[in-house]
C-alpha cells in the first residue's frame, strides 16, 4: 500500500489584502487536487472583490489591483460558501489537505465565513474531519536545526520543487503540495508510522512547541510580539472584525 505522501492530496491557498486574519480579506483562492505524484492536478480558482480597498503593498505581492478585482472578482459571500463546500468534499473523500502556514489561510477563511455567511469553518467538517498537512510545521519539526528562512519559496528551493508564479494561489497551493510529498520521501522512516489523522494531531503539538520557542526567542531579544500556539485554526475573538 502506497504511503500517504504518494497518494491523493489536496491543497489550499489564498491571496489577501494583508497579513491580519481578523481584519484583512481574501482576494483570490485556489484548491488543487492531485491523485498521484506527477498526475495532472485539478485546479479550482476563485477571484474575489473584497469590497474594501486593496493596499498597494498587497498588490505588489500578488499583482491583483483593486480595479481588476472590482471588474472581475465575485462578491465574497457565494465564494466563501463554495470554498468551504469544496474543502468539505476533500474531507469526505479522505484526502489530506496541504496548507502552507495553515493558521493564516484557514483562519482568514473562517473569519470571512463568519463575516459573510454567519457561519464558521468548523461547521463544514462535522461529517468528516479536516486532515491538514502543513509543510512549514513538518519541515521545522523534522529538520529543526537547519538554519535559514522557511517560506514557501525557501522550502521549494531546499526540497527541489519548482515554484512557477509565486504568490498566485494556484501555483502556491501546488508547490506546497509537492513540498509535502518531498518531505514525506526525505523523512519516510520517521513519517511512515503516522496516518494523516495522527499527523494532524501531532502537528498541533509540534506547532505549539515551535510557537513557545519563538515566543521565548522574542522575549530574549526584547521584542514585544505574541505568537499564537493554535493550529491549524486560531480561536475566534469576541471582537473579530
Amino acid at each position: 500500500m502506497a504511503s500517504w505522501y504518494e497518494g491523493p492530496l489536496a491543497a489550499f491557498d489564498t491571496e489577501t489584502t494583508g497579513v491580519h486574519v481578523e481584519t484583512d480579506r481574501i482576494v483570490s483562492a485556489a484548491i488543487v487536487v492531485q491523485d498521484t505524484p506527477g498526475a495532472r492536478p485539478r485546479v479550482t480558482r476563485w477571484l474575489v472583490n473584497p469590497g474594501v480597498p486593496v493596499p498597494e503593498a498587497a498588490t505588489a505581492v500578488h499583482g491583483l489591483t483593486e480595479e481588476h478585482l472590482q471588474r472581475n472578482g465575485r462578491w465574497p459571500a457565494p465564494v466563501m460558501h463554495e470554498i468551504a463546500e469544496r474543502l468539505a468534499e476533500q474531507a469526505l473523500a479522505g484526502r489530506p489537505l496541504v496548507v502552507m502556514n495553515a493558521p493564516f489561510d484557514l483562519t482568514i477563511l473562517d473569519r470571512e465565513l463568519r463575516r459573510h455567511r454567519a457561519s464558521s469553518l468548523d461547521h463544514w467538517f462535522e461529517r468528516a474531519p479536516l486532515l491538514v498537512l502543513d509543510p512549514r510545521v513538518l519541515d521545522k519539526h523534522l529538520d529543526r536545526y537547519r538554519k535559514g528562512r522557511r517560506t514557501l519559496t525557501d522550502l521549494c528551493a531546499h526540497y527541489g520543487v519548482a515554484l512557477d508564479g509565486a504568490h498566485d494561489a494556484g501555483a502556491d497551493a501546488l508547490a506546497a503540495l509537492e513540498v509535502v510529498r518531498a518531505v514525506g520521501r526525505r523523512f519516510a522512516a520517521r513519517l511512515e508510522p503516522f496516518s494523516p489523522a495522527q499527523l494532524h494531531m501531532s502537528q498541533a503539538v509540534w506547532h505549539a512547541a515551535q510557537a513557545r520557542g519563538l515566543q521565548a526567542w522574542f522575549a530574549r531579544s526584547g521584542t514585544e510580539e505574541a505568537v499564537d500556539p493554535a493550529w491549524p485554526l486560531r480561536p475566534d475573538l469576541p471582537a473579530a472584525a
